[in-house]
């Protein structure tokens, strides 16, 4: 059973890892004519890794065990992490450790500089009470699992330049039934080193989130995307203190946030007025710091409206910001997520939440939209999600 649960996983990182294989048929049909830049190791009595027998996990199982994905703060890695059965966190010499209440599980990450990665991918073979039963390495990652004393163990590295990041997943034959595909889901998901400015897969979430609000009245009203709002431990507006979450529509794509004690608001004009017109809209919002090299300032950027939505979507962090037309009228709120495209991979969408969507959103918690003649950048703030 051990070494068939092992070949799952390694087959399905195969299936859904292809930077780590420069010819995946070729190491199924003629593995003695593999490239020497990716090595391959396979069980004999185990050679395809079952990849048939076995689905990767369900939207539901990944939900059941407080699946997210987050940036190490310590490594700078991203990775999707099983929350709920890794409660105890630490920092390590080398990175960050997760483990379960009694130690079943254990995460780790680690960052390297100055090292090789073939190095490194030595070195990994000799742990001690270390039994290596498959391994693909390329030149700039690698991906390795077996068996580490009494436990399972799945290792994958990456490198840029000199600089190694890694993740180490170790767990106990016992709970193989439901690890050996949450493992095998999560060293999908390592990024060693992401491209911050790219938004995250469908359904994943940041354990810090930028977005933008608009203000919706004086005493401390917020409109801002529902998402930006999910799950979060805490929300802040940016320079002015702790915003709770009142209401929602997600429907709508709307969450209405409260600010307390706040002073010196400048409402939105949201009440009306002459109708905005035109399709080629301004986006006002205040992009994503990792999108501004750390800054927090108010942009405007152009954008047209289609019938599919904004086009060009615009940075990370515009989700809640507000649309006007070339007259200054305002005309609703950004909202932008990631999309899957058919036949691209992932993407950005960005779609317009309508003003008359928002006002009724207003009306409906008993709150009077704003009128004047005050300009989105004095009414777009950011909002800061925390969470667990």
């Amino acid at each position: 059973m051990g070494t068939r649960t092992a070949g799952i996983v390694f087959g399905l990182l195969a299936a859904v890892l292809p930077p780590l294989h420069t010819q995946p048929s070729a190491a199924k049909t003629a593995p003695k004519k593999t490239p020497a830049a990716a090595q391959t190791t396979k069980d004999k009595d185990d050679p395809d890794g079952p990849v048939e027998n076995i689905s990767p996990p369900s939207a539901g199982a990944l939900a059941s065990v407080g699946w997210r994905v987050i940036d190490d703060l310590i490594t700078g890695a991203r990775l999707g992490l099983p929350s709920m059965l890794v409660p105890k966190a630490a920092i390590t010499r080398t990175g960050s450790r997760w483990t379960s209440g009694r130690g079943q599980i254990d995460i780790e990450t680690f960052r390297l500089r100055d090292a090789a990665l073939p190095a490194l991918f030595d070195d990994e073979k000799k742990v001690r009470h270390r039994t290596v039963e498959h391994s693909t390495v390329t030149p700039d990652s690698f991906v390795m699992s077996g068996m580490q004393g009494l436990k399972r163990f799945v290792v994958r590295a990456q490198a840029s330049g000199s600089e190694l990041r890694g993740i180490t997943i170790l767990y106990d034959q016992a709970t193989e039934g439901m690890m050996a595909p949450i493992a095998a889901a999560m060293a999908t998901a390592f990024q060693g080193f992401p491209d911050r400015t790219a938004a995250l897969p469908p359904g994943a979430k940041r354990s810090v989130e930028y977005g933008s609000a608009i203000v919706a009245s004086a005493r401390g009203d917020l409109l801002t995307a529902a998402h930006n709002v999910d799950d979060c431990q805490f929300v802040t507006i940016a320079g002015l203190g702790h915003a709770e979450r009142v209401a929602a529509d997600k429907s709508g794509g709307i969450a209405l946030l409260r600010l307390y004690g706040a002073k010196g608001l400048t409402p939105a004009a949201l009440g009306g007025g002459e109708a905005a017109s035109g399709d080629d809209l301004t986006l006002v919002g205040i992009a994503d710091p990792l999108a501004q090299a750390g800054g927090d300032a108010v942009s405007r950027v152009s954008a047209h409206r289609t019938a599919q939505g904004l086009t060009p979507a615009p940075a990370l962090g515009f989700a809640g910001a507000a649309a006007v037309d070339g007259q200054g009228r305002f005309t609703g709120m950004v909202d932008v997520q990631a999309a899957v495209v058919a036949g691209a991979g992932g993407g950005v969408q960005a779609t317009l939440v309508p003003v008359e969507t928002l006002r009724a959103f207003l009306q409906a918690q008993n709150i009077a939209p704003a009128s004047g003649q005050a300009t989105a950048d004095q009414s777009v703030v950011r909002v800061i999600c925390v969470r667990k």
